[in-house]
């Protein structure tokens, strides 16, 4: 007997799917498995269901919804020997593409039940996990406004990025990384675990989900020629074109804005206002059991 949990966003993906408790029983036949059901009311309630259902030592905790639900979820289960599901439904679902877990729900149910374990990196921004990526930087002010337009559409992300781009004022960084010191001031201060941030884009095609480091992609202050040019390249997923773009492999960051009491910065897509202007980044090498085609 498999026994399961999920966690159902209802307003994922313009809430048009269609997963509900009936729906789930249909796939998971009670002769073979064990399930519950839950449906978030409100933003991190994932977390608080999570927490509550992780002492009953499930087989697996399965996220429906966007990479929001998904962190929400992951983040309860990292180091645990829980493993995490994911049906995803959300706009973007970066982190499900990376790892081939197709939009279809169906064949998302497959994977669920006859999928294999992976072991998957984690990524550590203070007390906050993070599985695809993070940043400081102009994208934390573009998730900023894309929650605002209240659209989780390409088209609202598109219109959040060109809004950013000509509010974003980059501020004096401190940083230490893989024995370097550097300082500067940022357009772009980008990390990331997964090879997609959402829509089928990517800053950091080659990221890997399992190699034991995270890429770090700076981009110093630009002019609005270089900013124009930035943005083409992520389009076409050829930032390792943009010359005024560091990649760098790491396993940890530490960083300070002297000049701010406290930090914007986007988690996994989901943006933050973190009560501090120092953060510490590192990593969990293999700290997530994730369900895979």
């Amino acid at each position: 007997m498999v026994y399961i949990h999920f966690i159902v966003n209802p307003i994922s993906g313009k809430g048009s799917h269609e997963i509900t408790e009936t729906f789930l029983k249909r796939h998971f036949h009670e002769s073979n498995y064990k399930i519950a059901v839950y449906h978030t009311k409100h933003p991190k309630h994932a977390i608080e269901i999570t927490n509550a259902i992780v002492r009953y030592n499930p087989d697996c905790i399965v996220a429906c919804g966007g990479d929001g639900t998904i962190n929400e979820v992951a983040s309860c289960l990292v180091n645990t020997p829980i493993k995490l599901g994911i049906i995803p439904v959300g706009s973007g679902n970066g982190l499900a593409s990376n790892l081939n877990i197709p939009r279809d729900i169906d064949r998302a149910v497959e994977i669920i039940k006859h999928g294999t374990q992976s072991k998957i990196d984690v990524g550590r921004i203070n007390d906050h996990y993070f599985f695809s990526n993070m940043g400081i930087g102009i994208d934390a002010m573009i998730i900023g406004k894309y929650e605002q337009s209240g659209k989780r559409t390409l088209v609202s992300y598109v219109k959040a990025a060109l809004s950013a781009s000509f509010w974003f004022k980059p501020v004096e960084a401190r940083l230490k990384f893989e024995g370097q010191t550097v300082n500067m001031h940022p357009f772009l201060l980008f990390i990331s675990n997964s090879n997609e941030m959402g829509y089928g884009m990517s800053l950091t095609p080659n990221a890997s989900l399992s190699d034991g480091f995270l890429d770090l992609i700076l981009v110093p202050e630009l002019s609005f020629i270089q900013k124009l040019q930035l943005g083409l390249a992520v389009l076409r997923n050829k930032t390792n074109t943009f010359k005024l773009a560091n990649h760098t492999l790491i396993r940890s960051l530490e960083a300070e804005l002297p000049d701010r009491i406290f930090l914007d910065a986007q988690i996994d897509g989901e943006y933050y206002n973190l009560k501090t202007n120092k953060i510490k980044v590192g990593m969990i090498n293999g700290g997530l059991k994730v369900l895979t085609p």
